[in-house]
């Protein structure tokens, strides 16, 4: 996974990430975004466009939202 959306997209969802996602690998997870972690290509347009500060690269996901790592894999098991 090179990607994960965190807790802080939730109730927010502006969707600027979504726009600039060059293979569309972020979906709806109802409360939130969620991305694909076998098609995310690690190019991180979303986590520069997004206005929350939610999107982490894998490996610098804060200990506070481990568990949005999780999310974005099972979302899509």
């Amino acid at each position: 996974m090179a990607y994960v959306i965190t807790t802080g997209c939730a109730g927010v969802k502006d969707a600027a990430c979504t726009q600039v996602c060059p293979i569309e690998c972020i979906h709806d997870a109802g409360d939130q975004f969620v991305i694909h972690p076998d098609e995310c290509i690690d190019c991180g347009a979303c986590a520069a466009v997004c206005p929350v500060g939610a999107i982490f690269q894998d490996s610098d996901v804060p200990a506070g939202h481990a568990a949005s790592t999780a999310r974005n894999r099972e979302f899509f098991l």
